[in-house]
């Protein structure tokens, strides 16, 4: 697949998503970026805004099998992982797989349910399968989890632990629609009594398996000049550096961070990484990477002004060198 190829295939990507998911344009491309590179996203907004709409349109377009499950405080193992059934007729055991077992899972307000359950996920995430009863069973290739959580809420929450969240490649926020867009998503319901967008009975795979794979073996294939890569070590330096965070970036952040801006030069229809990929991925990989001073949590210092910081300070490398690469 050329680079033109590349670009033009995910921008209808990102077009026919966005037709269905008005005013979210930044987290519709956030989303293909966390898929196309082979990881899992997590979707952090208010109720309201589109987040089950996001990933139900998505899987349409991508011709993946859908599970979603709505994580409550009472959720077991077994209902995510599955379970291991007796059959009293023949005196055997059989396996019922859960939810897991699809191509696109869809994690439903997964801060709700308590530790057990939130780890369960941790092997599927990592490893791309589950381990019952000494049996190791593989997920679909291409397993991929789009989590959501309410950040306005914290009563009867668990947030989730470091290990967890490290599992999730990008932390997507969703905003509140400008006023343009809520115009066009009223006159898009003015006719009818329903919630379920127009466009979404209209939606078809645009993208086969075969397609994906090409799309992924493009992003792998794109060049990271030995610049740009000291340019990426010196960023992830200094996040461990910065006296406002506790924890900075570790090194499997830095190579994921390398990932997802092979996937945006990508989109922009380039064989070769920028600086400016790095930088416009920054906050999506390192929000949830990073944790702050009590100090600096205390004075409402978010860590993307932080990020923003270390981008400004930290000199990027001439772009001339990168496109001779």
């Amino acid at each position: 697949m050329t680079p033109d190829e590349t670009r033009d295939r995910m921008a209808d990507l990102e077009r026919r998503l966005g037709a269905v998911v008005l005013g979210q344009e930044r987290a519709v491309r956030q989303l293909i970026w966390a898929y196309v590179a082979g990881g899992h996203v997590l979707l952090e907004g208010p109720p309201g805004l589109g987040k089950t709409l996001l990933v139900q349109s998505f899987a349409t377009l991508v011709d993946a099998s859908f599970r979603r499950i709505q994580f409550t405080p009472d959720l077991m193992p077994a209902d995510v992982l599955g379970t291991t059934i007796f059959r009293p007729q023949d005196g055997t055991f059989e396996f019922s797989a859960g939810p897991v077992f699809t191509e696109i899972l869809m994690a439903d307000e997964i801060n709700r349910t308590p530790p057990k359950t939130q780890a369960a996920l941790l092997e599927a995430m990592q490893e791309g399968q589950v381990t019952m009863d000494g049996k190791t069973r593989p997920l679909p290739p291409g397993f991929f989890v789009a989590a959501t959580q309410n950040p306005l809420e914290y009563e009867g929450t668990y947030p989730l632990p470091e290990a967890q969240l490290d599992r999730f490649l990008l932390k997507v926020r969703l905003e509140y629609p400008d006023a343009e867009a809520e115009q066009a998503i009223l006159e898009a319901h003015g006719d009818r009594l329903e919630l379920k967008p127009a466009g979404l009975s209209g939606l078809h795979a645009s993208l086969d398996a075969a397609t994906r794979s090409q799309l992924r073996q493009f992003a792998a294939s794109v060049r990271i000049d030995p610049s740009i890569r000291d340019y990426l070590i010196q960023l992830v330096h200094a996040t461990r550096e910065d006296a406002r965070l506790r924890v900075g970036a570790s090194t499997r952040g830095a190579v994921l961070w390398m990932f997802v801006a092979k996937v945006a030069a990508a989109c922009d229809g380039r064989d070769y990484l920028r600086p400016d990929d790095l930088k416009e991925t920054a906050h999506a990989v390192l929000r949830h990477r990073l944790t702050r001073q009590p100090e600096t949590e205390i004075e409402g210092v978010e860590i993307e002004t932080i990020v923003d910081s270390i981008l400004e300070r930290v000199k990027a490398p001439g772009l001339e060198k990168t496109e001779s690469a």
